[in-house]
């Protein structure tokens, strides 16, 4: 969930579910989901974000550990007679 204060009005936006919320004033500060966006982002202040929660890159223990035994493996080189 994401707060977002725009500095031209002042008004904090909050994001909902799947829902887009703009300010309205002439910097149209827009947050929807976990995206913010406006026409001058130096106008728009992170008040609190909790993006932390978020998995970093998504894989299971079982894709960690499959990861893992592969980055194990060894490199087989093959020998080729030239002619």
């Amino acid at each position: 969930m994401l707060i977002v204060r725009c500095k031209n009005c002042g008004v904090e936006l909050t994001s909902g579910s799947g829902q887009s919320k703009s300010c309205g004033c002439s910097n149209m500060t827009t947050v929807k989901g976990d995206s913010v966006t406006a026409i001058d982002l130096t106008r728009v202040v992170m008040v609190n974000s909790n993006t932390g929660n978020l998995k970093s890159d998504g894989l299971t223990s079982q894709d960690l550990q499959w990861q893992e035994e592969r980055r194990k493996r060894k490199v087989r080189k093959l020998d080729f007679e030239i002619r």
